[in-house]
């Protein structure tokens, strides 16, 4: 990926500063939300210390219920609440059997938007908990349609509105947070939100969503999370004429005054919060997602999860899916649906890992990697007319016009699809894939559920159950001819978490293409035997935490490699670094 921006850029590398030169690093608690504080005394600070009706309406400090008899009196709580006390897992026994009495997705992401909003540990402790069951709820699938309708559901604004009514302001309306240490921005202009497209300034549920999950999975304080939409207008006819749209109603800035913008937001990022804020670029549409991630790569810390996010998971799938396949790497042949951010991301990763491998040069490992898009097998002679993320992929070859064809030409050993279209993965790709692969690698990535090329059901079926199948979205189990089949979900949560701690806890100062492949080794390593007998080629998430602090190890041990980081002295054992660090949503107990 690197070298593809360095292209872009002009040869400039991430690597091209002085780290000297940046201000030392430190992870900041003042909240006493991290693993290494639960068992000290807090005092809940707001401006003042909370207490009494005003204790109970901050989501950061209310315990509900669970207050005891000495909290009660010295935070004026007599009478406020009801006299019975109630302990932290008793309230989330409750609450769990509440948020299961709905039948309707989008009910049980707005229960928890408003626990979230009424006793924040509470609500990180059910997620972490039950992760594997709440996580469709607060992420894909549920949280496209939590965007569709944003207007609709809207109640309490969460994280900043950034709009071109802001412009030569958006430093002042940073300050308006009022948190000052913030480590992680997730930031959407609503562009291209999963596969559902302009949703304009409803995309907040996107930011939130991520950030939530940064909290839950990767242990970053949410009082260091900050959730950013970019309102530059919406191109979405149904919104611009919907009444209770709450974004921009006009069309979308583009050209100089889009990128001034931008680059007013990205400057003044850094103004307000430092070298060290991670900013991650969140569902933009390719052309701005390549060139903002270019431009900025070298100057800011930023990541794009579309782009690198979605290849490390992927990469680490691969790798795991190695042991049932068998080979190497370079000795397999991947044909991609889809040449977007996602899809070029991916494919440019993969053949890192290949070069690092086989010590081959990169232009030699890409001509494992094919790619189809609208138009057909991205081919030579197509070379002049492609976007530039595409043009490393144009390969020497009579042209193809479609997927299926392309499969039977190319015969690839993995077929993966991050196009965004549903049901592209016909009966026939499907079938020709199983014709010359015993266990053809099939991988439908695309989100929500909806736009998935195919379902874990039809891969199997059409595939005599001798696919290995992988998703974007969540699929149950498929039994076919008496043996059960698990999907693997190839979802960015496993990585973007626990790489989002590893650059906090080093305090780094820019990602390189280096920590995207230590991630996706720490998650593949993760990957058992007990999994892979199941033809899951991923570790069960209810593990997460546990991979996102190895994730982070790996990460932050490669930032200190490359002379990246900024928190010294290096930790000496950086696993147990990182789990010191990460957020623990334990109710504390107050002077």
């Amino acid at each position: 990926m690197e070298s593809t921006l360095k292209d872009v850029r002009g040869g400039a590398s991430v690597l091209d500063m002085d780290p000297k030169s940046t201000v030392g690093g430190g992870v900041e608690d003042s909240y006493g939300e991290d693993r290494a504080t639960e068992d000290q005394l807090v005092t809940p600070w707001t401006i003042s210390i909370a207490s009494g009706y005003t204790l109970l309406r901050d989501p950061r400090h209310n315990k509900g219920l669970a207050f005891t008899e000495k909290e009660r009196d010295s935070h004026y709580l007599r009478g406020l609440l009801p006299p019975v006390l109630m302990c932290q897992e008793l309230q989330e026994k409750k609450l769990m059997h509440n948020i299961r009495q709905y039948e309707v997705p989008l009910q049980k992401y707005m229960a928890l938007m408003d626990l979230e909003e009424r006793n924040e540990r509470l609500f990180y402790k059910l997620l972490i908990d039950n992760v594997e069951e709440l996580l469709p709820v607060v992420y894909t699938p549920t949280v496209g349609e939590a965007c569709q309708k944003y207007g609709s559901i809207f109640r309490r604004p969460q994280g900043l509105y950034i709009s071109l009514k802001e412009k030569g302001k958006i430093l002042e309306v940073l300050k308006n947070w009022p948190e000052r240490s913030i480590q992680v921005i997730v930031v959407t202009d609503g562009e291209r939100i999963l596969g559902l497209g302009d949703l304009g300034c409803q995309g907040m549920g996107i930011p939130v969503g991520k950030l939530a999950l940064y909290t839950a999975l990767g242990g970053v304080r949410p009082s260091a999370c900050l959730p950013i939409t970019i309102d530059v207008g919406t191109n979405n006819e149904t919104l611009l004429k919907e009444e209770f749209y709450i974004g921009l109603k006009q069309r979308r800035a583009t050209g100089k005054e889009y990128a001034d913008f931008l680059h007013e937001f990205m400057t003044a990022v850094k103004q307000n919060y430092g070298e060290k804020v991670l900013v991650q670029f969140e569902d933009f549409a390719n052309h701005n997602a390549f060139e903002l991630l270019s431009k900025y790569g070298t100057t800011h810390l930023v990541f794009n999860d579309d782009i690198q996010g979605t290849a490390a998971v992927v990469l680490a799938g691969l790798v795991g899916a190695l042991k049932i396949l068998g080979g190497t790497l370079a000795e397999h042949t991947f044909l991609f649906l889809g040449a977007g951010e996602a899809g070029t991301g991916i494919a440019e990763l993969i053949a890192l890992e290949m070069s690092k491998q086989t010590k081959a040069p990169l232009e030699e490992t890409r001509k494992k990697i094919w790619l189809v898009d609208s138009k057909g097998l991205i081919v030579n002679a197509r070379k002049e007319s492609l976007q530039h993320f595409k043009k490393p992929w144009a390969h020497e070859h009579e042209p193809v016009k479609d997927l299926l064809n392309a499969v039977k030409v190319i015969k690839p050993t993995v077929l993966i699809g991050t196009s965004g279209v549903g049901k592209t993965f016909t009966k026939e790709v499907i079938e020709a894939m199983a014709s010359f692969n015993k266990k053809p690698l099939i991988m439908a990535l695309s989100n929500p559920t909806s736009q998935s090329e195919c379902t874990a059901e039809e891969a199997y079926t059409w595939s005599q159950g001798r696919a290995i199948f992988a998703c974007g979205s969540p699929f149950e189990p498929v039994e076919y001819d008496g043996i059960v089949h698990v999907p693997g979900q190839s979802n960015n949560a496993y990585i973007f978490p626990g790489l989002g701690l590893g650059l906090v806890i080093s305090g780094a100062i820019r990602v390189h293409d280096d920590m995207l492949l230590a991630a996706s080794e720490a998650l593949a390593g993760q990957v058992t035997q007990e999994c892979l007998d199941k033809g899951s080629i991923y570790p069960p998430f209810s593990n997460i935490r546990k991979i996102s602090a190895n994730i982070a190890a790996n990460v932050a041990a490669k930032a200190y490699e490359l002379r990246l980081a900024t928190r010294l002295p290096r930790p000496e054992n950086l696993v147990k670094y990182a789990e010191s660090c990460m957020y623990t949503p334990n109710y504390r107990t107050y002077r």
